[in-house]
């Protein structure tokens, strides 16, 4: 017979459901938050921005309505956050959030990154080794120096980047790594 297995597609569609609620969290997340200075799109490109990504992600349009109302009516109280922490080879490591609970995705990401071979790093530490820019119309950074890494540092590089991301909270890393 080849083909698979009812048990096998099932557990597939769980995987793929489960990777599809991150980034739809992640992106309602970010929804909110762009929202929180004027819940109007048209007057808020960041928002325009963050919704059209969601849109393309085929986040419902009712969810996406929820979470800016969620927002304007006080409900939500999320905030973003920028950590900064080390990674294999020294390199720098800018971490994005958006949380509900700095103090959990603190001990979340401080837990990763002893796991993983990173590092916290105390604010200010490694933004001065950034500048921001924008991407289109969404803030990011530029590393101002950026730094050689060996490929065993880079392949636990990405380990670690791959795994973070996997943080409900996290958004976005940036790193000096070349």
């Amino acid at each position: 017979m080849g083909g698979r297995s009812f048990k096998q597609i099932k557990q597939a569609k769980g995987a793929a459901d489960i990777k599809r609620g991150i980034i739809f969290s992640k992106l309602l997340s970010a929804v909110s938050a762009a929202a929180k200075m004027e819940p109007n799109p048209d007057f808020n490109p960041r928002l325009r921005t963050t919704i059209e990504k969601a849109r393309a992600a085929n986040v419902p349009l009712e969810n996406i309505e929820r979470a800016i109302s969620k927002t304007t009516s006080g409900e939500l109280v999320s905030e973003e956050a920028l950590f900064e922490a080390y990674g294999p080879g020294g390199t720098a490591l800018l971490i994005e959030a958006i949380t509900d609970s700095v103090n959990r995705t603190v001990a979340e990401i401080k837990l990763l990154l002893r796991e993983h071979g990173g590092k916290w790093a105390e604010p200010g530490s490694v933004t001065w080794g950034f500048e921001p820019s924008m991407e289109g119309e969404t803030p990011a950074w530029n590393a101002k120096f950026p730094l050689a890494i060996s490929d065993a540092d880079k392949k636990d590089l990405d380990a670690l980047i791959r795994i973070l991301q996997e943080q409900q909270d996290v958004q976005r890393i940036y790193t000096n790594a070349q």
